[in-house]
């Protein structure tokens, strides 16, 4: 059960980042993700982002075993994860940071 399960994770990360590059190089984002997604460039470098930090997660962390010296880079993997997420939220707003919206 175990390959199985290390496999599945790989497939899923893989993707994520691949669609993370894709919405990078050329603003593509998934259908169900179109009417949300405001800047698909930032969409893209959240995801991929993301796949990186919770693969470093996965792969450093549970999937390795109980070694507690990995812990901190386990946790770094989590942080860098949440950082795309929040990325990826920012990604829905209009804008940016000093941009005013036309009225």
């Amino acid at each position: 059960m175990y390959p199985y399960l290390v496999g599945f994770a790989t497939l899923a990360m893989t993707g994520t980042a691949l669609m993370g590059i894709a919405g990078i190089v050329t603003g593509w984002v998934p259908p169900w993700l179109r009417p949300r997604v405001v800047r698909p460039k930032l969409w893209g470098y959240g995801s991929v982002v993301g796949a990186a930090g919770i693969s470093l997660y996965m792969f450093i962390g549970p999937f390795r075993g109980p070694d507690l010296s990995m812990a901190p880079f386990a946790m770094t993997g989590m942080a860098l994860f949440i950082v795309g997420l929040v990325m990826q939220m920012a990604s829905r707003r209009p804008g940016g940071p000093g941009i005013r919206e036309r009225r």
